[in-house]
């Protein structure tokens, strides 16, 4: 194999793919990364055993060829090297992997490219069910509700987010049994099947994260293929896949969840909202982030929120809010409340509670119709 790169563009593809590398694994080889050439292009795959990613970033292909290398000592090596081309070449008898750029040299051992799993492939005429989606929106769909997914492994199922297709709306869904998002869209075209999947909240975050680093425009579009076996879920993108396990289990009703009405109803600022929260914090963390809002209606309405360290001091927050309903309070957990204001994007937001022992409902205020967003946190016991 003989291959020559420029520098950023090898970088950019190495942090691309470098986030599915396996960080402890029985098998030496998936603590690697797979160069290989393909269609006169360099193929970058790495994978542990959740999601894998392919990469392809544009290169002059001399001798086809392939190899794993250490993923860790090849990305730090690129990141300290100069923008310039970078040339590789391959000794295959040692499966040494020789770079050069400007000034520096490196010869980077490896493992054989055969002793490295196969990671399916777009093919473009899969035969299994598809749907395109707007990279951007399907970003927001995720960066709103993948926080709220578990990050205890014992609960399986609460890890994932559990992802709906029915006619043209996509739906997800994510809980850790102390808080819920539900976050739908319509899609351009209707899917040609009903389907609902658990996909791992992390795979989903990694591809957050690959559409805001890959330079798309308006007319790219992400495909979400669903293969017939339903095992796994193959995300494509112009010049990337990402492929990830699904978890199989069976996702709680979360419609039943969501309350149908409410006593209370308070409109505020998001920005002012998210703030007044950020500063009752500081003074909730030593008290598992419990905030006390108290709701308050008149002429203007009022959201009071307090906060209570027993070592620090205490805090108290008013903030102007058009109220209808019963006075109320109760006791909610403030880094919740802020992981949601955090990502709802509209200047107003919508509080609504039934009681002080009943869960708290957030819903942006004058979004996009297409877009619907509901957040449901469950209340605190008071401090």
């Amino acid at each position: 194999m003989r291959v020559s790169v420029l520098q950023e563009n090898l970088a950019k593809g190495l942090s691309i793919v470098g986030r599915a590398v396996a960080s402890r694994s029985t098998l030496p080889v998936l603590n690697n990364i797979l160069l290989e050439t393909e269609h006169s292009q360099l193929k970058l795959s790495a994978m542990d055993m959740e999601i894998a990613i392919n990469c392809w970033v544009g290169a002059m292909i001399e001798d086809e060829g392939q190899i794993t290398v250490p993923a860790r000592l090849l990305s730090d090596f690129v990141n300290s090297l100069p923008k310039d081309r970078i040339d590789m070449e391959l000794q295959t008898r040692t499966q040494t992997l020789h770079l050069r750029c400007a000034h520096y040299e490196a010869n980077i051992k490896g493992i054989d490219a055969n002793e490295f799993p196969i990671i399916p492939t777009y093919q473009g005429d899969l035969d299994a069910p598809s749907v395109e989606v707007e990279p951007s929106r399907l970003r927001r769909m995720i960066d709103q509700v993948a926080f709220a997914a578990s990050k205890d492994d014992s609960r399986p199922t609460f890890t994932g987010v559990f992802t709906h297709l029915q006619g043209d709306r996509l739906t997800m869904v994510a809980t850790d049994g102390f808080r819920l998002a539900v976050r739908s869209t319509i899609l351009e075209e209707p899917a040609a099947a009903v389907l609902g999947v658990i996909i791992p909240a992390r795979a989903l975050s990694e591809l957050s994260r690959i559409i805001n680093a890959v330079d798309l425009s308006d007319e790219d579009g992400v495909e979400l293929i669903f293969t017939e076996a339903r095992n796994q879920i193959m995300f494509h993108l112009p010049g990337v896949d990402l492929v990830s396990q699904l978890i199989e289990a069976n996702f709680p009703d979360y419609k039943k969840i969501i309350p149908s009405s409410y006593n209370t109803r308070a409109v505020l600022d998001t920005a002012e909202f998210l703030n007044a929260m950020k500063v009752a914090y500081l003074f909730a963390r030593d008290s598992a982030g419990s905030v006390k809002v108290s709701l308050e209606p008149g002429e203007p309405g009022k959201v009071i929120l307090t906060a209570t360290s027993a070592e620090l001091g205490d805090n108290v927050s008013e903030i102007d809010a058009l109220i209808e309903g019963d006075a109320m309070n109760a006791t909610f957990n403030a880094k919740y409340m802020i992981d949601v204001l955090s990502v709802i994007e509209t200047p107003q937001v919508a509080f609504e509670a039934v009681s002080a022992t009943r869960p708290g409902v957030f819903r942006p205020v004058g979004g996009s119709p297409e877009d619907e967003y509901v957040h449901v946190i469950m209340p605190m016991s008071p401090r």
